[in-house]
C-alpha cells in the first residue's frame, strides 16, 4: 500500500510539474496523462505479499499436496498403556472372585486393549490379558480408540482352600557348584481346586494338576542365598496361597 501512494504521489508532482511553463520541447500533455495511467495501472495490479507466506515468521503454512489442496493435519496417536505403583494383582474378570492370572510389578508397563466401566482396563502381558483395577492403575496415552468390553460371567461358589505344609513339608540339598534340590510336599485341602501353582520368589514357575501334592526341581542357589516358595490353589473363582516356604543354603 505504501508502495502505491508513493508512485501515485510521484506520477502527481510528475504531472503537476508538466503543466509549468517550460523553455524546453517535450511531450504532450495527452501522453503525460497516458504515462500517469500506465504506470498507476501496473503497480495496482502487481499482487502484494500474502500474510501466509512462507517469509512471514507469524504464520505457519496450511499442509498441502502436490495440486494445491489443503489437507487437515492428523493428529499424534500415542499407544495407551498402564503401570502401577506396587505389586497388583490382574485377574480374569472385574473383581477379587475371579482367578489371578498374573501380578504387575512396579517397573512393568502393559499395553491396554480395553476399557470396564467404571475402573478396569483389560491389559496385555506375557501371561495373557486380564483385567487390571484402575484404582491402583497410572493410564497414559491416547484412549479414544480403546474398546468398552463387557465382564465375563461371575464365577459360582468360592475360591479354592489353601494348601498347608505338614511337618518338614519341604526339605533341601545344596551341593556342587552353587546347585540346590528342592523337594515340597502339601496337604491337599481343596475340593473344588482346578489345579496348583508352584510360585518361587513371586513368580509362577510351574502349573500342576488338581489333588497334586507333590514338587521337585533343582535350581541354582549359591551358599548364603535364599530363595522363597508358595502354594497357590486356584479356580475360577480366585486362588489361595499357602505360607511361604524359604531355604537357604548354607
Amino acid at each position: 500500500m505504501k508502495k502505491i501512494m508513493g508512485l501515485c504521489l510521484a506520477v502527481g508532482i510528475f504531472i503537476s510539474a508538466c503543466t509549468m511553463p517550460s523553455t524546453t520541447t517535450g511531450p504532450s500533455d495527452q501522453e503525460i496523462a497516458t504515462a500517469a495511467a500506465l504506470t498507476v495501472q501496473a503497480v495496482i495490479s502487481t499482487p502484494l505479499a500474502s500474510p501466509t507466506a512462507a517469509g512471514n515468521p507469524q504464520v505457519l503454512a496450511s499442509p498441502t499436496v502436490a495440486d494445491g489442496t489443503i489437507v487437515a493435519a492428523t493428529p499424534t496417536f500415542s499407544q495407551p498403556m498402564a503401570s502401577v505403583g506396587d505389586v497388583v494383582n490382574c485377574r480374569s474378570g472385574p473383581g477379587t472372585n475371579f482367578e489371578r492370572i498374573t501380578q504387575i510389578l512396579p517397573a512393568e508397563s502393559v499395553k491396554i486393549v480395553g476399557f470396564f466401566p467404571p475402573n478396569y482396563w483389560v491389559v496385555n502381558t506375557k501371561d495373557g490379558d486380564c483385567w487390571l483395577s484402575g484404582e491402583f492403575t497410572t493410564p497414559v496415552g491416547s484412549f479414544a480408540a480403546i474398546p468398552t468390553v463387557t465382564a465375563p460371567p461371575t464365577p459360582e461358589g468360592g475360591g479354592p482352600e489353601a494348601a498347608t505344609f505338614p511337618k518338614n513339608g519341604w526339605t533341601f540339598f545344596c551341593y556342587g557348584l552353587g546347585k540346590a534340590d528342592i523337594t515340597l510336599s502339601w496337604n491337599d485341602n481343596a475340593e473344588n481346586e482346578s489345579g496348583y501353582r508352584i510360585v518361587r520368589d513371586g513368580e509362577k514357575v510351574a502349573e500342576l494338576a488338581p489333588n497334586t501334592k507333590y514338587y521337585a526341581e533343582t535350581i541354582d542357589l549359591n551358599p548364603g542365598e535364599s530363595v522363597a516358595y508358595q502354594i497357590q490353589a486356584y479356580n475360577e473363582a480366585g486362588s489361595s496361597d499357602s505360607v511361604t516356604a524359604t531355604i537357604t543354603c548354607p
